[in-house]
């Protein structure tokens, strides 16, 4: 995996402390990859000197000095804050010195700077947010998760098209499986916009399974679910605050009373396991897709671990030539021209 990731080590709600370890640890499972540390000079060599730099030169800092906050608007993230950290890395992939950059900064910020540096592809109208949810038989890449509320029935087409080409190039499945959500399995079902898309994807020459309903998204039906951002988005946070419940329930009855507190200890292997099993940590790294240039959002809240793994998942989309697979399907199904 001989690649360059450009890291916005400012970005989210933990910064430096959580991202340079991070970009560390990755070094450390990948002896063939180079990060590019962006940010605060003062701030990022005091977090290297915390750990220490055992990687020589596929280590190196990048200054940026200014930082992207949670709450700018994505106008002024893009127009005024020209050497924010976010920008700098997003420049480096412009400029060929890296192949793909991370941040856990503002996703509205980041997706328009992305937009604007990288630009969209030939035959691609929006660029879509994808991201990975765990399933009863492994996992699931479900786009779009927010970036575009309303959608025409290309533009799912569209959606369709680069979450195959992901799951391609990060999962190595040759032909992978994309579902339509709708709100029934049949062809009727549907508005309109839903319906021409199924008609569209069905065309396609992708390996489209069909309309697929919000309960197949965890029994791991297909590969890929195609949605429009606004479906995606409250099917993901009604998926983790659901987790979130259910994970308080677990707490209280097993801290209820003595037996049940006896009762959890004896439990502790079983739950540990299904612990790892919906860690969302695992999953953590949502590709911006439809850009010249491979990006990765990080959860903000992400720790070192998860922040590790948005930074492999970029790497592996890199390596594996995602932009150039995305770029051939269009082409072969005469959307790019």
């Amino acid at each position: 995996m001989g690649v360059t990731v450009a890291i916005d080590c400012m970005g989210g709600d933990h910064g430096p402390s959580v991202t340079v370890p991070a970009a560390q640890a990755f070094l450390k499972n990948h002896p063939e990859a180079k990060v590019i540390l962006v940010g605060k000079p003062d701030a990022l060599e005091q977090a290297v000197a915390a750990i220490g730099n055992r990687f020589g030169d596929r280590l190196s800092v990048q200054a940026a000095s200014e930082v992207v906050e949670m709450d700018d608007p994505p106008a002024i993230a893009m127009r005024s804050k020209k050497d924010s950290s976010m920008r700098v890395a997003i420049d480096l992939v412009k400029a060929g010195k890296a192949q793909a950059a991370v941040s856990a900064g503002n996703t509205g910020a980041l997706m328009a700077i992305s937009r604007f540096v990288l630009k969209t592809l030939e035959g691609i109208d929006r660029p879509a947010i994808a991201t990975i949810l765990p399933t009863r038989k492994g996992q699931v890449y479900v786009l779009d998760l927010g970036a575009n509320v309303d959608c025409s029935p290309e533009h799912l087409l569209q959606f369709g098209i680069m979450g195959a080409m992901l799951v391609s190039a990060v999962e190595h499945v040759e032909r992978p499986s994309v579902g339509l959500l709708n709100i029934g399995e049949e062809a009727i079902k549907g508005n309109e916009v839903v319906k021409r898309a199924g008609e569209l994807l069905k065309t396609s020459g992708l390996n489209f399974y069909g309309n697929v309903e919000g309960d197949d998204i965890y029994r791991g039906t297909t590969d890929v679910v195609v949605c429009d951002g606004f479906v995606g988005n409250v099917a993901l946070k009604s998926s983790e605050g659901l987790a979130q419940m259910l994970a308080a329930f677990l707490r209280e009855e097993f801290s209820r009373n003595l037996l049940t507190k006896i009762m959890a200890v004896i439990a502790m292997p079983a739950l540990k396991r299904f612990k790892h099993r919906v860690d969302h940590r695992r999953y953590n790294g949502a590709a911006l897709l439809g850009l010249r240039g491979v990006v990765v959002k990080s959860h903000g809240s992400a720790d070192a671990f998860a922040f590790e793994q948005a930074i492999h998942r970029a790497a592996e989309a890199a390596s594996n030539r995602l932009i150039e697979r995305i770029s051939e399907r269009m082409t072969a199904m005469g959307v790019a021209a």
